[in-house]
């Protein structure tokens, strides 16, 4: 559905796990909703790098034989979803090299603000490149530095780029994580028995049995090896900023995000929602699945019955062929059916967490008023979106952005509800527990918490951002 957004991309590590292929790639499954584009993983014997990825889910783009050539007991994996780049293998991670100090891999998940100015710099000294990714600069980076060793090499490399970056290298010895000194995306540490997992998410910690033991903080670069375990930091900047889409749409409910749960987070913003917005109505729905939690939250607090008045398809691939005789709302369709049984004659309160276009969001509402409801109020669990993201989420263009251009009242006519509200930033942050001034409000607010270059149509942003790269050339 072309309302949601897309966060960028997913991240495991695994130290001394006799099958690390095999851990790395459940851990990638867990992680599946952060990226569906591609996936691959690479996995160290002490001596060489090898690696696999391709086009697809996890589970199209591994089997047992490939997972069983990944010998190794280090690993580390990546899904992706593409926001700087094309959809294309050369830009599936993790990224490989072999270099003057030996092999490298890498995986990213964020957005280098400084990645084109780099690239070029890079490019005029005689950098060739292979793929139209930002994480490609990081290793180019890593490549020219003249530090005596690899950790070295990857410190001085970090130091250069700005932006949001959760990362996992990997050695022939040593799996290396990192997160950009803001704290944009989340990376956590856990425990596997004797081994040490890394991943964006702790459900993926849940899925292999292993103990979480803390976030990865912001700033941190973390080295793993076979004899320690220890950290360096990069420079604090002056605040942190979590994004906080992760607590309204992008972490799966059942993940620990910042240090608090998910799922937690978006029920009380449904009920900080209910106080802000109360009205007479029958019932309370969700649009699932992301909706769900909020509309629980909202039914909790307004004490109106939740009920179920859309079906989700689960099983909606990438393509369908539509008849020749168009049906109305078929892209929504092919996800969601709404009850007739349910809606019928009733004032319905419809629960999700962002209108973003606001295309789909009238659809929704159509096919509510078209099963028969008598009144329809759409309360969204997030502010406004004003503003574009440049630190790992597929967001439209300012223009593109319907509540850039529009009042919330021109909105609400547009996707043809009887009223519209959405949830303010103040409860927004309440229901996160977490000081204001930690997160990343910048889709909210059009204040950008790091400098981006100009984001006119003809900037270098248009480059990194539209993935038109390959397309000019």
């Amino acid at each position: 559905m072309e309302e949601n957004l897309k966060s960028a991309c997913g991240i495991v590590g695994v130290f001394g796990h006799p099958e690390s292929a095999n851990i790395a790639y459940l851990a990638l499954h867990a992680l599946q909703h952060r990226g569906q584009e591609s996936a691959g993983i690479a996995v160290s014997n002490g001596k060489e790098i090898a690696f696999h990825k391709g086009l697809g889910l996890v589970q199209d783009v591994f089997d047992e034989t490939t997972i069983r050539e990944l010998a190794g007991d280090m690993a580390i994996g990546h899904v992706r979803y593409s926001t700087t780049g094309t959809s294309d293998i050369k830009n599936a991670q993790p990224f490989v090299v072999e270099f003057s100090k030996g092999p490298i891999a890498v995986a990213h998940n964020g957005n280098l603000v400084n990645a084109y100015e780099i690239r070029k710099e890079l490019e005029s000294d005689g950098s060739i490149f292979q793929s139209t990714m930002d994480t490609e600069v990081i290793v180019h980076l890593i490549a020219r530095s003249k530090a005596r060793s690899i950790e070295e090499c990857i410190f001085e490399s970090l130091m250069r780029i700005k932006g949001a970056f959760s990362l996992v290298f990997l050695t022939k010895d040593m799996v290396i994580a990192a997160r950009d000194p803001y704290g944009f995306r989340p990376l956590v540490l856990g425990r596997l028995k004797r081994a040490y997992v890394i991943a964006s998410e702790t459900c993926a910690f849940d899925l292999i049995d292993a103990e979480y033991i803390r976030e990865i903080e912001p700033g941190e670069v973390l080295y793993i090896t076979k004899d320690a375990v220890f950290s360096e930091r990069l420079p604090s900047p002056p605040r942190r900023a979590f994004c906080i889409f992760e607590h309204v749409y992008f972490a799966r409910p059942d993940s620990i995000v910042f240090g608090m749960s998910a799922y937690s987070a978006r029920v009380r913003m449904g009920k900080i929602l209910a106080r802000e917005s109360p009205v007479d109505a029958d019932i309370v729905i969700p649009v699932p699945d992301s909706g769900m939690p909020a509309a629980i939250g909202y039914s909790r607090e307004s004490g109106i019955p939740l009920e179920m008045g859309f079906i989700r398809s689960h099983y909606v691939g990438r393509t369908f062929i539509e008849p020749e005789e168009s049906i109305r709302h078929f892209g929504v369709k092919l996800k969601l059916n709404a009850q007739r049984e349910v809606l019928k004659d009733k004032k319905v309160v419809v629960i999700d967490d962002s209108i973003v276009r606001g295309t789909t969001s009238r659809k929704i509402i159509k096919m509510v008023r078209d099963a028969g409801a008598k009144e329809v109020h759409v309360r969204i669990s997030s502010p406004p979106i004003i503003s574009p993201c440049y630190y790992g989420i597929d967001t439209p263009t300012k223009k593109e952005l319907i509540a850039s251009s529009l009042s919330i009242d021109e909105i609400r006519k547009f996707i043809l509800a009887d009223t519209l509200y959405y949830l303010s930033i103040e409860g927004m942050v309440e229901a996160t527990e977490t000081n204001k001034n930690d997160f990343c409000l910048a889709c909210f607010t059009d204040r950008y918490p790091v400098e981006v270059p100009s984001v006119s149509e003809d900037s270098q942003l248009k480059f990194m951002f539209e993935q038109r790269y390959v397309r000019e050339k």
